[in-house]
């Protein structure tokens, strides 16, 4: 992890910033020192205590927008890309991927909720070296397109209501999505599957934690169920002749009548010689 922090000028000089409480503000520089590469707090309880600031300090930082809350109790900094650009060789990930995932950048650079950010949301270059810049949000972009569009999927395939938000939901696509599996990959596991148990006890299995999980790779190599021929009801006057048959009544039935019959039941079931 990076040695040092910097704070921009542009977050903490603004009205909006200066007009809360100083305790607030203190507690808003101690989150940004003890914060990880990325922005993320594991215990912003502890640095509360640390700094003897209080639970409405971080009430007023959340309320401001200026911190962003997860269910982990873990928080992240809303403008740590404005304020930190750290170098390649020393960017250590954050441990707290799930989170990471739920989150984009708006077009200033700051975290935003991903299910909040637009589809057009521009790429903005997240780390720097003195030849080149990575692009993560463009990945996470092409991620969050491919969670919408398999869930979105799922949901037509299956007659569900998936959430795309839904963390659980992301965490097996995301997992599928870091071992090189592409939409198309999702879309099949979800055409064979349907394919498979769509009218039968099995249909109940048809969600994100089943199709995406760790049976993934083996799903996306079955083959696909072969569909059984459509059932058609079967005409009165049809199954009065192969009854006739069977009783020999209808023997009266001239060749020419009986090759009429038998092509009208070819274009009823198909030829299946």
């Amino acid at each position: 992890m990076a040695a040092k922090r910097m704070i921009a000028k542009s977050i903490i000089f603004t009205d909006a910033f200066l007009s809360m409480p100083l305790s607030a503000r203190c507690l808003y520089f101690s989150l940004l020192l003890m914060a990880d590469d990325d922005g993320f707090v594991a215990a912003p309880q502890t640095v509360i205590r640390m700094v003897s600031a209080s639970d409405d300090d971080l009430k007023v930082l959340l309320a401001k927008r200026y911190v962003l809350s997860f269910e982990s109790g873990v928080i992240v900094i809303k403008h740590w890309r404005i304020h930190n650009t750290i170098k390649n060789d020393r960017y250590n990930e954050t441990t707290y991927l799930e989170e990471k995932s739920t989150l984009a950048l708006d077009d200033k650079g700051a975290y935003i909720e991903a299910d909040k950010a637009p589809v057009d949301t521009k790429c903005i270059q997240m780390y720097s070296n003195s030849e080149t810049q990575i692009s993560i949000d463009k990945i996470r972009l092409d991620k969050y397109n491919i969670y919408s569009r398999a869930i979105e999927y799922l949901n037509s395939k299956a007659g569900t209501k998936y959430q795309v938000k839904s963390v659980a939901n992301r965490r097996h696509i995301d997992a599928r999505i870091n071992e090189g599996y592409t939409f198309e990959d999702f879309k099949k596991v979800i055409d064979i599957k349907a394919a498979e148990w769509l009218g039968t006890d099995m249909q109940k299995y048809l969600r994100p934690e089943t199709l995406f999980g760790s049976k993934f790779e083996s799903y996306l190599n079955q083959k696909e169920t072969t569909t059984s021929k459509k059932q058609v009801k079967v005409p009165e006057w049809y199954d009065k002749y192969q009854k006739g048959l069977k009783e020999e009544k209808v023997e009266s039935v001239d060749e020419a009548t009986k090759q009429q019959i038998e092509e009208a039941a070819k274009g009823l079931f198909g030829d299946e010689s």
